[in-house]
């Protein structure tokens, strides 16, 4: 499986955004900026709200200006985008800010999000949303930014060049050797397949784990031994349900590596998403 993995995938993407070269490489064309510097970068960064509502974001950057920067990457066409980012926005701007600190020292935030459609119908790989007066078409800036990229539109720059490297198996660039070596290790090295089969085996673990516990509370109230048996094997299809939404696996593959049928997965492929 991992061979069919791409920096697109969110799985092959926690793992290299955990590298700062890598999140600076790719922000440095993103953000048109060639001296842009990472700071840190973290990978599954969690942020939570006043109402302790949590988000994990797929990375988390603070640049050397301390611009906190979300990048996500996003192949299901199925969620409220613009809300998301605009929610990711405030909670990086919520959890960087100290009791009794002023506005101004609120630090500037961005959001990068990348995905597999154009969301703008535009025809452009690179979209930036500005805050514009409508009465005087003046741009004001309050500190956010919202940058979207897609790797649908094929234009020939730099951008689109990069994308390339996002989506394609075999595709690698001389221009970006940081992700191309990057993606290379995870995809070709007996070492980086270690590590994608080690992730993946703690998302399995993770919803396998999350099945057992609703599996064990209906045993509980029904008394019977199917209930924490129905709840593991929750926990595997959800996985196998979010491996699919993401076109990791197609619904055949899913069904022969799992053993579950394919008709199972079909009815419950809508519900999971």
């Amino acid at each position: 499986m991992v061979a069919m993995l791409n920096p697109i995938d969110d799985i092959m993407f926690r793992k290299m955004a955990e590298e700062k070269a890598f999140c600076q490489e790719i922000l440095r064309v993103i953000m048109e900026d060639e001296k842009l510097v990472v700071l840190e970068a973290k990978a599954q960064w969690q942020g939570s709200n006043l109402r302790g509502r949590s988000v994990i974001m797929d990375s988390r950057c603070v640049l050397g200006d301390k611009t906190l920067v979300n990048i996500e990457v996003q192949k299901s066409n199925e969620d409220n985008h613009q809300k998301r980012v605009r929610y990711n926005g405030a909670i990086l701007s919520t959890n960087s800010a100290k009791k009794g600190s002023r506005f101004e020292e609120i630090p500037d935030v961005v959001v990068v999000y990348i995905t597999t459609f154009d969301i703008f119908k535009g025809g452009y790989p690179l979209y930036h949303v500005d805050r514009v007066v409508r009465e005087t078409r003046k741009i004001v800036y309050n500190g956010f930014r919202e940058i979207f990229v897609n790797t649908k539109v094929k234009d020939g720059s730099a951008i689109s060049e990069l994308m390339s490297v996002f989506t394609k198996g075999d595709k690698y660039s001389d221009k970006f050797p940081v992700t191309s070596e990057t993606k290379r290790r995870y995809k070709e090295t007996e070492e980086g397949g270690t590590a994608m089969c080690e992730i993946t085996q703690q998302i399995w673990d993770k919803a396998s784990e999350a099945g057992r516990e609703e599996g064990r509370e209906e045993g509980r109230e029904e008394g019977r031994e199917e209930g924490r048996e129905e709840g593991r094997n929750l926990g595997k299809l959800e996985l196998i349900i979010s491996l699919v939404k993401n076109g990791m696996l197609s619904v055949s593959e899913a069904a022969k590596g799992s053993g579950i049928e394919e008709s199972v997965i079909m009815k419950n492929l809508e519900m999971y998403s």
